[in-house]
């Protein structure tokens, strides 16, 4: 078999099992948009109450440009905070690393950031950073970063105390083992917390926006959510809601993709 042949036939075979795993999410959703309007018909639902799939469709396309904008903000806010919560959880859990005495006296702290809930301290930060985006990135943080500080910590803990002492005797510094030793050897307790993370990140987006965001054109996801229902525009609510999704999917699948780049470069490595 020719090279080309090789790599063509790898293509279709990945092609393949991407159509094959889509299948089943599709026929899911599939079913639960028909269940959806068959119950919305066979009794009677008022549209307040539950709008049909039609109707949402229809709202959306009628006139999308403020759910994409929206959908834009909020995939803005999303993603810096994301970002922030990475660097930050990532620093923060190697920093814990460092002593024990540090982690018994900070890591019991950082628990608040998913014991406390958001909606109890999103006053707050409205305050702290004024309402819109700084605040909503804020929310963000806050829900995003614990599963980073906590898997980045994890995955310090657990390498081999052995490799330590080889490193001293090679007589690197601590920063040179925390980037030559500590942190490769945590890639995969990491990138475990990264996903976890980045299907909070949304969460945390529009809970945030729901206190801290502001109207107008460029209004996000959130406001358009509380807009809609305080108007009783319940198809408005769902297309919302489903664009939210999107976001957090979106997200979620690129960490992941991102996740197996990474995770293989560092087995080959390895």
């Amino acid at each position: 078999m020719t090279p080309r042949a090789r790599v063509l036939g790898a293509t279709r075979a990945r092609v393949l099992s991407t159509l094959r795993a889509c299948i089943g999410p599709t026929a899911t959703i599939v079913t639960a948009i028909a269940a959806w309007a068959i119950f919305k018909y066979s009794f009677s639902v008022k549209d307040f109450m539950l709008p049909s799939p039609l109707g949402v469709a229809r709202v959306f396309l009628e006139d999308p440009s403020p759910f994409l904008l929206g959908m834009r903000e909020t995939a803005i806010s999303a993603v810096i905070g994301f970002s922030i919560a990475v660097v930050g959880g990532v620093l923060l859990g190697s920093a814990l690393s460092l002593s024990r005495t540090i982690e018994r006296s900070v890591y019991p702290v950082t628990l608040l950031f998913q014991m406390v809930p958001l909606v109890a301290i999103a006053p707050l930060l409205v305050i702290w950073c004024g309402f819109g985006r700084p605040a909503i990135i804020a929310s963000t943080v806050i829900v995003s970063i614990f599963p980073v500080i906590a898997n980045t910590l994890a995955g310090l803990r657990a390498r081999d105390p052995k490799l330590d002492e080889l490193f001293a005797v090679l007589g690197a510094g601590r920063l040179a083992c925390w980037w030559k030793l500590a942190l490769p050897s945590s890639v995969a307790s990491i990138v475990t917390g990264l996903r976890i993370s980045a299907g909070l990140a949304t969460i945390g987006t529009i809970s945030g926006e729901f206190i801290a965001a502001e109207g107008g054109p460029r209004a996000p996801l959130g406001m358009l959510i509380m807009t809609s229902l305080r108007q009783f525009q319940t198809d408005r609510v769902f297309v919302s809601v489903a664009l939210a999704a999107c976001v957090g999917f979106a997200l979620f699948g690129f960490v992941s993709v991102a996740s197996r780049v990474l995770l293989a470069r560092w087995t080959r490595g390895r």
